[in-house]
């Protein structure tokens, strides 16, 4: 009997596992947004030169860091698509969101340097 409950528990997990990696991108982005603490924004008026930046934002579930762009669809930013990027180191947000400190790279060349390469694997 213990064996039935076992192989019940496995194919149980098996089956949230598998759906689990088919999840949207934007069931994600809600899921993250209307659940994770939010650690931290660069705001669109701290964007408002960017060409292609909106706001970002940084929530923190399970000790697991996600980030929410705005990215620009438009010249004057009054269309716009969010993207999410999983898994950033804590180190990494802290240098994007700190990046007004280096008079250097605007947060566009941040965003490049310390983001985009945690785009999420969702659909």
């Amino acid at each position: 009997m213990k064996t039935v409950y076992v192989i019940i528990t496995i194919l149980i997990l098996s089956i949230v596992e598998a759906r689990a990696q088919n999840i949207t991108c934007t069931e994600l982005l809600n899921f993250v947004e209307e659940n994770g603490y939010k650690k931290g924004e660069v705001s669109s008026l701290q964007l408002y030169d960017s060409s292609w930046l909106k706001s970002v934002e940084a929530y923190q579930y399970k000790n697991t860091i996600f980030v929410v762009a705005e990215i620009k669809a438009d010249d004057f930013g009054f269309s716009t698509q969010k993207y999410i990027f999983c898994g950033i180191p804590l180190r990494n947000w802290e240098s994007f969101e700190n990046a007004w400190l280096d008079t250097e790279s605007s947060y566009g060349k941040k965003f490049q340097k310390y983001i985009i390469n945690y785009k999420c694997s969702c659909n």
